[in-house]
């Protein structure tokens, strides 16, 4: 866990170590730099929060170095000019290329810890805008009232209160990074960043660049590892992870240090890392896909979010809070769910579980009319398809999910269908499914479906 970490260059050894003093005396971490060499190698040592940046150098001027900075993937955060010699050309240029201030010297040492002041929430702002933009509709405390979710935000306020690495898991849609989200919120690393990877999302052989970052014709890209540094780093769908980046981060935990992809100087990890994932991480271990010592690494403290239909109470305060999310957040008209709506959403499978609800609400928003919605409408809305077992109840798969998700409900329906008319005789399903025996078991595995349950 880290304060804010300021670069301060300039050549002038009075200026660095005053600067250096007044800020340290504000709580904040300082590294030094003569001249633009050593500027460079500090930000290959350790990722800044913001640079103060004399213009004037023996070997390289500032204006230079900021346009070398912002080149490629811009700045790597934000910088304030210092000059006793400014200009307003220089000024402008320097504001081009994107400085966030330009201070004059003689310091006013009160300016400059405003101004740096302002610079770190600005760049909080504009990181937590960015991840707003990319998680819309981010829960801050997880909705619901019923026991389990009572005792599972217990839980996580727990084990906020440690800094030790956690490993969610539950089915698609449930809330995993909305629980994990939330217990960052709860921990002391709250003001630092909170970083997500969707480890399944990122190209094979990429993986490395992604995590660690790299250097490469003197530019630098911080991978998520010193994005999240001093917060949370966030690996969802962590099985995904191809065995070769899993060797990598083992190392890199291991030894509390890491290489960028093309660097040669180490980088230390400060950071919380949770993991999420849908699979049975031990099922991947054993099958040889995950690597024994990184989960064991992960798995210090396991959470399990259930899927919503262990939880249907629910249902009704996550149709309220969406309603109404959606009403001041898009401005989408308001209206209610009347009682029989409500009470058919209740008894609703919910294969897609709160992300299913939370776009069925959306739809019914955008496309509907009246204050009230019916249950006539919200059968309609839910556009889905199920198998009609002989009690009449029906296991039905939402087509508003991606297709691997909604293939794997539909196949988790259908064996289940299955196994209750066959009474878990797994030749009889063989035989009807059309299945190899052995196909069949891994199947029936893979989807979470234990025989035993259904004899």
């Amino acid at each position: 866990m880290s304060a804010s970490h300021i670069l301060v260059v300039d050549d002038e050894p009075d200026i660095r170590t005053l600067v250096k003093e007044i800020l340290e005396d504000e709580d904040y971490t300082v590294a030094m730099a003569e001249d633009g060499a050593s500027a460079r190698k500090a930000l290959r040592d350790r990722r800044p929060d913001l640079v103060l940046l004399d213009i004037w150098m023996p070997d390289v001027d500032g204006i230079s170095l900021l346009k070398e900075w912002s080149d490629g993937e811009g700045l790597p955060c934000p910088v304030i000019m210092m000059s006793g010699h400014g200009t307003v050309e220089t000024a402008v240029e320097a504001t081009r290329l994107g400085a966030y201030d330009f201070l004059e010297k003689p310091l006013s040492l009160a300016k400059l810890l405003l101004t740096v002041e302002r610079a770190l929430e600005v760049d909080k702002l504009q990181q937590e805008n960015i991840g707003l933009r990319r998680h819309t509709q981010h829960v801050v405390e997880p909705t619901g009232r019923s026991a389990v979710i009572q005792r599972l935000r217990e839980q996580v306020k727990r084990i906020a209160q440690h800094d030790t690495w956690v490993l969610i898991t539950g089915e698609p849609g449930s809330g995993r990074e909305t629980f994990a989200r939330y217990l960052h919120s709860q921990s002391v690393r709250r003001d630092r960043p909170f970083i997500d990877v969707g480890v399944s999302s990122i190209s094979r052989g990429n993986s490395a660049r992604e995590l660690f970052g790299s250097e490469q014709g003197g530019q630098i890209h911080y991978g998520a590892l010193e994005q999240a540094r001093g917060g949370t780093l966030f690996l969802d769908e962590v099985a995904d992870m191809d065995i070769e980046a899993q060797s990598q981060l083992l190392g890199a935990l291991d030894g509390g240090a890491f290489l960028r992809v093309g660097g040669s100087e180490p980088v230390q990890i400060d950071v919380r890392i949770i993991a999420a994932t849908q699979k049975n991480l031990q099922d991947e271990v054993q099958a040889g896909t995950f690597r024994e010592d990184l989960f064991y690494h992960l798995n210090v403290v396991p959470l399990h979010i259930p899927p919503l239909r262990e939880h249907r109470e629910d249902v009704p305060e996550l149709l309220a809070y969406y309603v109404d999310s959606y009403v001041a957040h898009e401005k989408l008209p308001y209206r209610r769910f009347d009682v029989r709506a409500q009470n058919f959403l209740r008894n609703h499978s919910w294969h897609g579980n709160v992300r299913e609800l939370k776009n069925l609400v959306q739809r019914l928003l955008i496309l509907g009319a009246g204050d009230e919605i019916t249950q006539d409408e919200v059968e309609a809305a839910l556009g889905s398809v199920g198998l009609a077992l002989e009690s009449g109840a029906r296991f039905p798969v939402s087509f508003d999910q991606p297709l691997r998700q909604a293939r794997e409900a539909f196949e988790k329906a259908y064996l289940e269908y299955q196994l209750e008319k066959h009474a878990g005789n797994v030749s009889q399903i063989a035989q009807a499914s059309g299945m190899e025996r052995t196909h069949l078991y891994r199947k029936l595995k893979t989807l979470g479906i234990d025989v035993k349950d259904k004899r």
